[in-house]
């Protein structure tokens, strides 16, 4: 059994509220705009970090960690990268992926906006687990956690928190 902690568009701001969310996770999950090294190194200092780069992260952070990720934890086969679509709306080349060969578990970010949906069409389940940051559109800021026992994604629990609120 694994706990994971998911977030997203942290956009180099990392808030107390989240990271004490996490302090129960076995690894962390971050699906792109990370913003810089530092929030990643931040991160991979108290879990094993899994990453994404996104359209807004720099060089260096796009050396640290690749487009897509695709590997399993326990017996779940996850596809993450940052523009990815949802269900429905999947990026042309997302969809390509999921048509030859889709994931158990598809994550994306880049929207800021939480979303789970279950794509009866591809047997998956999509999470974006909407905005971290303290920067963007979004109003509200989102993360969560989940565990995954062996086939199986149960648990999940979001932190919502208002963006007004937000502290480093």
């Amino acid at each position: 059994m694994k706990r994971i902690g998911l977030l997203s568009d942290t956009h180099s701001t990392l808030s107390t509220r989240v990271l004490k969310f996490f302090e129960p996770v076995d690894e962390i999950w971050h699906a792109g705009d990370i913003g810089n090294a530092e929030i990643a190194d931040q991160l991979s200092s108290l879990k094993l970090l899994r990453a994404v780069y996104g359209n807004i992260d720099d060089h260096v952070v796009r050396r640290m960690f690749p487009v897509d990720q695709r590997f399993f934890c326990e017996e779940v086969d996850v596809l993450m990268t940052h523009i990815g679509g949802y269900p429905g709306k999947y990026e042309q080349r997302v969809r390509m992926i999921l048509e030859n060969k889709p994931p158990k578990l598809f994550i994306s970010g880049h929207s800021h906006i939480l979303k789970v949906i279950y794509d009866p069409k591809y047997h998956l389940l999509h999470i974006n687990p909407g905005a971290s940051g303290n920067r963007g559109i979004h109003q509200v800021c989102t993360a969560v956690r989940f565990v995954i026992d062996r086939k199986e994604i149960k648990d999940l629990e979001v932190l919502e928190f208002e963006r007004s609120a937000f502290q480093e």
